[in-house]
């Protein structure tokens, strides 16, 4: 198996960076001129969940062996599946790394190194397979966040199309993100007694990890994108330009462009 899944993970590796790569050569849109490496990064992070995340949803439809048996039930193409996903963190880390600063960077750096401790250790045993896919349910998640930071950036918020992505953004985090770590937390914790003690540390750090950055995530976008986006009666004298809004307590609402966008 670790043969294999290396070289698959190199050739994600390879083509993910190729992706970035490529995107330069194509125009921007003007209003995401100013952050172009952005601009790019989180479209190869769209093109990479929506992969895996439909791939993940449609492997478990058919083959849901996988979460009953989730240590030693899948077929081979599930493998492929979390290797690529190995080969994208690692595509990304770099384009973060050289791209950012460590202040800026940090924490995506942080969760790459657990996700990517995690999903290797699938694809060099080929045990876990089933439980890594069942992770890579939260990408699903992900092309929402992915899809709402393009319209940050791009200048659409606040706009029909940000509030209906604000609202799937929501849903699927507690659809798609939510309900597989409290599976997968459950599972743990059930099976501690089955499985190595480092295992079960690194998977248990893995899943606090990303636990609490996804609860975190969910208030930032509800109480930015719901709560204090509340239509107000127009006041006189108080103009809003694009890419602002007032609340009702006549405070005025900038939108962030920030990177808040969990990568899994």
């Amino acid at each position: 198996m670790a043969p294999s899944g290396l070289l698959v993970t190199g050739a994600s590796f390879a083509a993910f960076r190729g992706l970035h790569w490529g995107l330069q050569l194509l125009p921007t849109p003007g209003s995401a001129a100013q952050d172009r490496w952005k601009w790019r990064n989180t479209c190869v992070s769209l093109v990479h969940s929506l992969l895996t995340g439909a791939g993940a949803l449609l492997g478990l439809s058919l083959y849901p062996q996988m979460s009953a048996d989730p240590i030693h039930g899948h077929p081979p193409w599930a493998l492929v599946l979390v290797a690529v996903s190995v080969g994208y963190f690692l595509a990304d880390g770099i384009d973060l790394f050289w791209n950012q600063t460590l202040g800026q960077a940090w924490e995506l750096l942080c969760h790459h190194v657990v996700v990517v401790s995690c999903l290797s250790t699938a694809v060099l045993s080929g045990h876990y397979v089933g439980f890594s896919v069942v992770s890579l349910l939260l990408e699903l998640n992900s092309t929402c966040l992915h899809l709402r930071q393009l319209l940050l950036l791009s200048r659409q918020a606040p706009s029909l199309a940000f509030s209906v992505t604000s609202w799937a953004t929501l849903a699927t985090l507690a659809l798609f993100r939510l309900v597989p770590l409290g599976w997968m937390s459950l599972w743990l914790f059930q099976q501690r007694h089955q499985i190595p003690l480092a295992l079960a540390i690194l998977g248990g750090t893995g899943l606090a990890t990303v636990g609490v950055m996804s609860i975190n995530l969910g208030v930032h976008i509800l109480v930015r994108d719901v709560l204090r986006s509340r239509p107000c009666p127009p006041i006189l004298g108080n103009k809003e330009t694009r890419g602002t809004r007032t609340d009702c307590d006549g405070e005025s609402i900038i939108r962030d462009d920030s990177t808040l966008s969990l990568k899994d």
